[in-house]
């Protein structure tokens, strides 16, 4: 006769072939005949969030704690299954009761350091893989998350010896080599962050994280495109800066200033993703919508110069100032392009359109630089609207239930 202990068994080795609704199916046949099973609830929940049923697997966890509240194991799935649906805060709890019951366990520790990390936590999450750490010290992925954690608190020398660490534990663990990627992208040689990285797709080919950050770091081999990403990184001109505009008009020669290294930092952003895509060796590594953005994004800035440079030569004010505008666009094409929020994305790229749209207009108009020149300064300033866009869509996203 098959019992409920041989039910879960099965249902654990499909989870570790990521089989998830073979594991529910198994599950739902366990829970049939024993529904106060609380282990079999906990591993549901797991199977469901693999699925990303989320809504479900909540509740299957709940009722994994409901049936068992003193034991440790489905408070830990509980956690599992919050953080796996980025729900952060709501996983700490059930992270928190497990470790009460059960403080000796590795993979507890190994849990807080996830979520304390991903929350940007890095001082508790240095706390909590050193503990890991020291519970299961021949484990790699507590090193791999302590040296995450080091890398995000720029503590360098410590940060490598954790990578270092993690690789000596477990030289084909994609985690510690996308670890080390980060650290040398961080603080050290973009050209050896790309070699971690590549390493990270050899052993993981479909690790779409490790692509993204292998692209970034071929662009960031080149000196000017580090440079003024650096800055469009660092500089946007606070909010707290137009208070003094009344008091020191000149200020706006800063915001001026702001503007256009951000614009030119695109541009080389543009110009370092179409020299990958003109690589034999780097072109599979993007998206033809990225090629597209960088195609375009140049000839924006050709077009728009060639147009500024006519309306000079002619004496056609409107005509020079739909170029400077049309050049000007440069930014709000790409400011939306790398605005990862789809409903961010759809905002921008409808704010660019509206001003593609002014700028075409204005050509046409004998008074068009009343047009073009707005148009123009508008799409400079994107990067603030960008930034205020992004906020607004951070805060709807992080609503309760939504």
């Amino acid at each position: 006769m098959v019992t409920a202990e041989d039910g879960i068994r099965r249902a654990r080795a499909l989870l570790d072939l990521r089989r998830a609704p073979e594991a529910a199916r198994e599950l739902h046949g366990v829970l049939a005949r024993d529904p106060g099973n609380s282990h079999a609830h906990a591993y549901l929940a797991l199977a469901l969030s693999y699925q990303d049923r989320w809504v479900e697997a909540s509740d299957a966890a709940g009722e994994a704690i409901k049936l068992a509240p003193d034991t440790w194991f489905p408070h830990y799935i509980a956690g599992q299954v919050h953080y796996r649906a980025r729900r952060l805060h709501e996983a700490l709890p059930p992270i928190q009761v497990a470790l009460a019951l059960n403080p000796e366990w590795a993979p507890l520790w190994e849990l807080l350091a996830r979520v304390r990390l991903s929350a940007g936590q890095y001082d508790e999450a240095v706390a909590a893989a050193r503990q890991a750490l020291a519970l299961d010290p021949e484990d790699a992925d507590p090193a791999t998350l302590l040296a995450l954690a080091l890398t995000g608190l720029g503590q360098v020398p410590d940060a490598h010896a954790a990578a270092a660490r993690a690789l000596a534990l477990d030289p084909e663990n994609a985690n510690a080599h996308l670890a080390l990627g980060r650290l040398e992208l961080a603080h050290g040689d973009p050209a050896r962050a790309a070699d971690a990285f590549r390493e990270v797709l050899r052993l993981a080919p479909g690790f779409d994280d490790a692509r993204d950050l292998l692209v970034l770091a071929l662009k960031r081999r080149n000196p000017l495109h580090r440079a003024l990403t650096r800055v469009r990184e660092r500089y946007r001109g606070g909010w707290r800066l137009l208070l003094l505009l009344p008091a020191v008009p000149p200020i706006i020669l800063v915001f001026v200033v702001i503007a256009l290294l951000h614009w030119a930092a695109w541009l080389a952003e543009a110009w370092a993703t179409l020299r990958l895509h003109l690589g034999a060796r780097t072109r599979l590594l993007l998206s033809a919508a990225e090629a597209r953005t960088a195609a375009l994004s140049w000839a924006l800035a050709v077009v728009g110069l060639a147009t500024l440079v006519t309306g000079i030569a002619l004496g056609h004010e409107p005509l020079g100032t739909a170029g400077f505008a049309v050049m000007a666009l440069v930014t709000p094409l790409q400011e939306a392009a790398h605005t990862s929020a789809r409903r961010g994305r759809t905002i921008l790229y409808g704010w660019t359109a509206l001003l593609a749209t002014t700028v075409v207009t204005s050509a046409a108009l004998p008074s068009g630089q009343t047009l073009g020149l707005p148009a123009a300064y508008a799409a400079l300033g994107t990067i603030w609207i960008a930034g205020a866009v992004r906020r607004l869509v951070r805060r709807t996203v992080a609503r309760p239930g939504g």
